[in-house]
């Protein structure tokens, strides 16, 4: 076997490993906090549970049968080594779901506890499935292509926006609103800890500097201890009228200290704004090449 083939082999491997993970965390947060409460889970899930209510039909059995559609579609769309992944997700979650109730453990009978860290715990589970390149079937699937034409809008807002039509369902036809409210309480935790693990909790910053000293700058942050990359953008004073050098540099979030320090020791007039800047991508950042 050669070097390539071995590395993508490991690649493979620790990918279903990680998916399995993802599963494993996601049925625990589901069958020991989410669902003895009465918290509705969204998507597919959501609705595996709106039928439980009525039929006490197995919920993972429910979600199985219904995601068949869905993966027919998936493997046309996003091709077979999805497809396979996020059946390991699905498939396993659902499994686990339905074992961890023959246990009859709950871990707590408050709902706002159930529903926050249900809510950090589900979504920590199904962070790692999407960073992953799977999912767990259903809604996800749906999202997914949802984002190949929305890709500005994250995940995690997505699903947010979806589960909570699916609680709304939920309320109106077993007319449980507390329990609806717990849940919308706890799709809100879920969807932001998505977001926390596909795109991180370090955003970075974007610093715009104009001054008059903006060629020693410029050389103190490519050299320094930022060592960051640096775009010049020409500028005019409106009062002045006289052209001004704005220099433009995105940093982590921990460097503005420095950033600040390294500023006022060339030039103490300096202006220097700082501003968020989401989901950066390129060299020292994150990688360009996979939207998640």
């Amino acid at each position: 076997m050669t070097k390539l083939k071995e590395s993508r082999l490991l690649k493979k491997v620790f990918q279903y490993l990680m998916v399995a993970l993802g599963a494993l965390i996601y049925a625990v947060a589901f069958q020991f906090f989410m669902f003895p409460n009465e918290i509705v889970a969204g998507g597919v899930t959501g609705i595996a549970m709106i039928v439980n209510a009525v039929t006490h039909w197995p919920v993972g059995v429910m979600v199985i049968i219904m995601n068949v559609p869905l993966f027919l579609v998936s493997w046309r769309h996003f091709g077979l080594e999805y497809m396979l992944a996020s059946l390991l997700g699905m498939g396993l979650s659902s499994v686990l779901v339905d074992t961890f109730s023959l246990s009859g453990l709950v871990l707590t009978h408050e709902p706002m506890l159930a529903a926050i860290i249900g809510g950090v715990i589900k979504g920590a589970g199904l962070g790692i499935i999407y960073y992953h390149n799977a999912s767990t079937g259903g809604i996800d699937i749906v999202i997914k292509f949802l984002r190949q034409r929305y890709s500005h809008i994250q995940f995690g807002t997505i699903m947010l926006i979806v589960d909570a039509a699916i609680v709304v369902a939920y309320a109106m036809v077993l007319g449980k609103y507390e329990s609806a409210m717990y849940s919308i309480i706890a799709m809100y935790v879920v969807s932001k800890v998505i977001d926390l693990v596909l795109y991180g909790m370090d955003n970075s910053a974007l610093c715009l500097i104009i001054s008059d000293q903006s060629g020693d700058l410029t050389q103190k942050i490519l050299s320094g201890h930022v060592h960051r990359g640096v775009t010049i953008l020409e500028g005019e004073g409106a009062y002045s009228h006289r052209e001004k050098h704005v220099i433009m540099c995105v940093v982590k979030r921990t460097q503005i200290p420095e950033m600040r320090r390294l500023v006022r020791s060339v030039d103490e007039h300096a202006f220097f704004v700082v501003t968020d800047a989401k989901n950066v991508f390129g060299k020292g950042f994150e990688s360009i090449s996979e939207v998640r």
